[in-house]
């Protein structure tokens, strides 16, 4: 035994079984034995405990059970020994017990409110005045100061949060009566309970983690638990509660020394809700932290400026360009802000500033001087992916929205540049994209010799794209007029940049100037010609980025045709007058006459807004060279001088379009009849200079129709009612219009013929070859609203009589440069692009002469050609599905050659996107159409992503190589569907 005992040696224990299990400690309960202590202390507190609390004093038995209303009437308070004195020994007894660490636990998870009821009332409860003798008092002096530290030591040991809870039930609500009647209401705890339970919980706060202790007990006696619970999502919704958290960590504690001190410690806790990572917690906490935050800026805003606000806005304030960054931190690469401080700084801003959403004064002003980093670093974020993006936006749109006008214009000022005034980023600092999606700013690397190109091109495009950012930025801002304001301030800016004497910059003789003067004039210049060139830029992205209700008031639009007509003074005092400024000039002039024809309706104030325009219309009508631009000024002046009351038969006639919109039944059919007499009253305005005062006005609003906002005499596109037919004069008068040198006269006369054309009008279609020729001689003007009328025009035509035009239409396309200029081919190209569209399944009736067209267009020497013609192919076969097969062969060879042998990059990406069109048009169907040609055109795209060098070209390759897989997986691996097939037997 003793040699076999030696020779033992088990293996190593296998640490799931039960075996290697740590032992217990001796002193630990099973299940039914903790039942049984239960059991226990419950008999001990309802006996010992309960009975003997004063009125008011804990939450007495009858609340709690049947039962335990039969307890309290059978104790006998009268006997010996005293109630207090029973009371006392009961909660010593009590507390020795909870000395062990498993009874302690017990004990206080089911009975700390009766054990902490019982010690307030041994300890705190005020004696009677009159002096007793010591055989009359219960308790001694030493026993009642025995009670008040055991209270205090339960209070420290367990935890926090139920402590809270239960000092919060044991000093009670509002005032309520005591009854005996069937409705039993709980007494109200005394005053010195109250007393003491507020000193404690204010002990309770002052501790570190206190808030948090607070926090927890208030909202899990709410019943949501720890870590949320069921009800927590609704608790964290009852924004009453969040209120009253608010306004007790807000107030000043007597404890506390004073205001200041308690906020120092209390404000950090206050920032440390924001942060909690488990989420329903996080809710309640982070709701519970703006309440408290915005309720602290409401009472004690230079607190929380100080103690709240500045740690929150810490990051952006170590890189504002006014903030001196220490010489540790100065070496180049050096992290000054890292990514988790930033993306909590912007998280922690979202939700006070836009989830609080209470623009208070000490708010708004905390968070403008760092308004100009917070846009850089928005325009950082569009660059590439971050999740701080939609936060930086919904930030700065916040602000925006609730700044003044004057404060929100200056504040864009700067972040398009204008003011440098404003602080920005520090020169030192840059953004840089983060590991895990965030920004950190870092100090920029020394620039040498050789970078300094690369560096003031990585300047300019970030300027440039900075405007386009504000740009989008504003685009969210159309409602609440900001847009509009700043768009106006531009015009304005505009107008100072033509009214300025560049004689007054010009330098003095040499002789009379310092090197010093000389540099710093030179200084000048520079920065007045950057100035110019934003204002220009700022014009330009605000003009492409805004809707056309970017203007929501009266105000605005005479603000807008005020800055038109001072900068249109302004180029007639320079002699700079060009067409632009006339059709600008023209258009505004024609809004006002507009509204003041019934479009808007406008009150008194309204007038007394509009006569901002009498003096400049006063100097429009009489220095400007237009007649009728200064009849139509005189006719402005006085129908605005006589609010209304007199107007001419232009601004009548305005009116008249717009009060037809009452009539529901004939509003489309007058709509259209008055834009056929206003067309036609234009091409008279042609063609008879000699005019009336009154016809030369219209003429003058009439020029402006392309810019009438909607529904005042625009034309319907509505073909449910069959329109009034149209006489032979009015549709004379077009066609000479169709040629009218203004081109808003022209767009519109080719517009109105695209619509009668849509409406069938039988007149019209007669001139067929006329109308055709018309929108063919437009398709060579310059202006882009003129020739794609003509386009429209065309396409409409060709819808009708598709036989009669698809023809010639395909004759000027396939000629060649000798009888078409390559501008006008590349119009008929899209025309064609348009008719394809158009026909739809009926297409494949003129699929030969289109295919064939297209596949000689593919072999033009032209390079803008060649793509055009393939992009229609790509239509094409788009839309020809199983037709494409007698041709599939042709077309695969086409594209397998210009895709590997085109020297313009242009040509192959749209041979390489016509292989993307065809098997995203076909899907399913590819493997049948394609059967013969499928493993040509995926050697192809394979062949492309290997040498191809474009990388446009390279992504359309790997789209189209991502629909095959799509297809092929499909055709190999169908869906299962769980049909049920019924067949009926004859």
């Amino acid at each position: 035994m003793i040699r076999l005992a030696a020779d033992f040696n088990p293996g190593k224990p296998n640490p799931r079984t039960p075996e290697v299990a740590p032992a217990l400690s001796p002193d630990a309960l099973s299940i039914s034995q903790q039942k049984t202590v239960q059991s226990v202390l419950q008999f001990v507190v309802t006996l010992g405990v309960c009975p003997y609390l004063m009125p008011g004093v804990g939450v007495p038995l009858r609340f709690r059970t049947e039962f335990g209303a039969v307890v309290q009437d059978v104790v006998c308070l009268s006997a010996a020994p005293d109630a207090t004195r029973r009371l006392y020994t009961s909660c010593r007894v009590l507390l020795n017990v909870a000395q062990h660490a498993s009874l302690g636990s017990l004990i206080f998870c089911r009975h700390f409110g009766d054990i902490a009821a019982g010690l307030c009332q041994l300890g705190f409860c005020p004696t009677k005045r009159k002096a007793l003798t010591p055989a009359e008092e219960v308790l001694t002096e030493e026993e009642r100061t025995l009670s008040m530290e055991a209270l205090r030591d339960m209070l420290d040991q367990v935890y926090q949060p139920l402590a809270v809870r239960e000092l919060l039930i044991l000093q009670g609500g509002p005032p309520q009566s005591c009854t005996d009647g069937k409705t039993q209401v709980k007494c109200r705890s005394p005053a010195w309970l109250r007393r003491l339970c507020g000193q404690l919980l204010s002990e309770r706060l002052m501790r570190p983690n206190g808030v948090q202790a607070v926090v927890r007990g208030i909202l899990e006696g709410a019943g949501a638990g720890a870590a949320g619970g069921r009800d927590a999502e609704a608790t964290a919704a009852d924004w009453k509660k969040c209120d009253q958290i608010a306004k007790i960590l807000a107030s000043c504690p007597q404890q506390s020394l004073s205001p200041e001190s308690y906020y120092r410690d209390i404000c950090p806790q206050i920032l440390d809700l924001f942060h909690f990572q488990d989420k329903l917690t996080a809710r309640q906490f982070q709701r519970v932290a703006t309440t408290t935050f915005l309720t602290m800026s409401r009472e004690r805003p230079q607190l929380a400026a100080k103690y709240l606000l500045q740690p929150v806005l810490t990051p952006f304030h170590r890189c504002l360009s006014t903030a001196e960054i220490p010489e540790s931190d100065m070496a180049p690469g050096t992290i000054l802000v890292t990514e988790e401080e930033l993306s909590r700084c912007i998280e922690d801003v979202f939700k006070v500033y836009v989830v609080g959403n209470e623009p208070l004064t000490v708010l708004v002003d905390s968070l403008l001087p760092v308004l100009g980093v917070l846009f850089l670093l928005y325009c950082f974020t569009k660059q590439s992916v971050s999740h701080i993006r939609s936060l930086c936006q919904e930030i700065l749109l916040w602000i925006l929205g609730k700044l003044e006008r004057k404060k929100a214009i200056a504040s864009l000022k700067g972040f398009a540049g204008l003011d440098k005034a404003m602080p920005s980023l520090h020169s030192l600092c840059q953004f840089r994209a983060a590991t895990h999606g965030g920004v950190m700013i870092t100090i920029k690397e020394a620039v040498s010799d050789e970078d300094e190109d690369e560096a003031l091109y990585q300047k300019v495009s970030s300027e440039q794209g900075q405007v386009e950012h504000l740009g989008d930025l504003l685009s969210h801002c159309q409602e609440c007029g900001l847009a509009g304001d700043f768009f106006i301030f531009c015009l304005k800016e505009l107008t100072h940049v033509a009214m300025e004497n560049e004689a007054e910059l010009k330098t003095k003789p040499f002789s009379n100037k310092s090197l010093l003067e000389l540099e710093q004039h030179q200084t000048l210049l520079v920065e007045g010609q950057e100035r110019k060139l934003l204002v220009l830029q700022l014009v330009a992205v605000l003009c492409e980025r805004m809707s056309e209700q970017i203007f929501t008031n009266i105000t605005q639009v005479v603000d807008f045709v005020a800055a038109t007509l001072q900068r249109a003074c302004a180029s007639l005092a320079h002699q700079a007058e060009s067409t632009v400024e006339s059709q600008t000039l023209s258009m505004s002039m024609g809004l006002v006459a507009i509204m003041l024809g019934g479009a808007v309706q406008l009150k008194s104030s309204d007038f007394a807004v509009l006569k901002q325009l009498l003096p400049l219309l006063e100097k429009v009508s009489n220095t400007y060279p237009d007649p009728v631009i200064q009849e139509l000024a005189v006719d402005l002046r006085i129908t605005i001088s006589t609010h209304g009351a007199f107007a001419t038969e232009a601004v009548s006639m305005a009116a008249h379009s717009t009060l037809n919109k009452k009539d529901p039944e004939g509003r489309i059919e007058q709509q259209q009849q008055i834009s056929r007499e206003s067309y036609t009253d234009v091409a008279q305005s042609h063609l008879k200079p000699q005019q009336s005062h009154e016809k030369s006005a219209q003429t003058g609003l009439q020029s402006s129709a392309p810019f009438i906002p909607k529904g005042v005499s625009q034309p319907s596109t509505t073909t449910n009612q069959k329109p009034a037919s149209i006489s032979a004069e009015q549709l004379q008068e077009i066609l000479l219009s169709a040629y009218d040198p203004q081109i808003p006269t022209r767009a519109a006369a080719l517009r109105t013929l695209s619509r009668w054309i849509e409406q069938r009008e039988a007149k019209a279609l007669e001139m067929q070859e006329k109308l055709l020729k018309i929108f063919l001689e437009n398709l060579e003007h310059e202006d882009t609203f003129v020739y794609l009328s003509a386009i429209q025009g065309v396409a409409l035509l060709s819808d009708v009589y598709p036989e009669k035009i698809l023809p010639d239409l395909l004759a000027q396309y396939d000629g060649g440069k000798d009888k078409h200029t390559s501008e006008t081919r590349m119009k008929v190209g899209e025309v064609l692009m348009r008719i394809v569209r158009a026909l739809g399944d009926m297409v494949s009736k003129y699929r030969e002469p289109l295919v064939h067209t297209f596949l000689r267009g593919v072999r033009d020497p032209d390079s803008a050609h060649r793509a055009s013609s393939l992009a229609n192919l790509g239509e094409l076969c788009q839309r020809l599905d199983f037709l494409l097969g007698s041709v599939v062969h042709e077309v695969t060879a086409c594209l397998i050659a210009v895709a590997k042998t085109d020297p313009e990059v242009q040509v192959r990406r749209a041979a390489v996107h016509v292989v993307v069109l065809l098997l995203r048009g076909l899907s399913q169907k590819a493997t049948e159409v394609l059967r013969d040609v499928l493993k040509d055109l995926y050697h192809l795209l394979k062949h492309v992503v290997r040498v191809e060098p474009d990388d446009v070209a390279k992504l359309h390759a790997q789209l189209a190589l991502e629909e095959l897989d799509e297809i092929m997986k499909n055709f190999l691996f169908p869906p299962q569907k769980l049909e049920k097939k019924i067949v009926v037997l004859p």
